[in-house]
């Protein structure tokens, strides 16, 4: 496993080695069991970055790389846009 600490923060490349995110986050579902990704899209330095969500098992580690396979900022985008609770 891996601790959160060093998951969060981490760069996400595609098959092509390219960055299209970094993880924002992790959340775990109410039942524990499906626990999620927060993937920062765009933005520079924290500004005009798009939060979306995807399922923590469709992310791969390669090389000490976290990696989503098929993935594309521009399908990223497509995603609805996360955003965290106000309570």
């Amino acid at each position: 496993g891996y601790r959160a600490s060093r998951v969060i923060g981490s760069s996400v490349i595609n098959d092509s080695k390219q960055t299209i995110g970094t993880i924002d986050d992790l959340l775990v579902s109410t039942d524990g069991k499906n626990p999620y990704a927060v993937l920062s899209i765009g933005g520079f330095l924290g500004m005009g970055s798009h939060l979306v969500v995807v399922p923590y098992a469709s992310l791969k580690v390669v090389d000490n790389k976290v990696m989503l396979p098929g993935g594309t900022k521009a399908t990223l985008r497509m995603l609805p846009e996360f955003k965290y609770a106000t309570q």
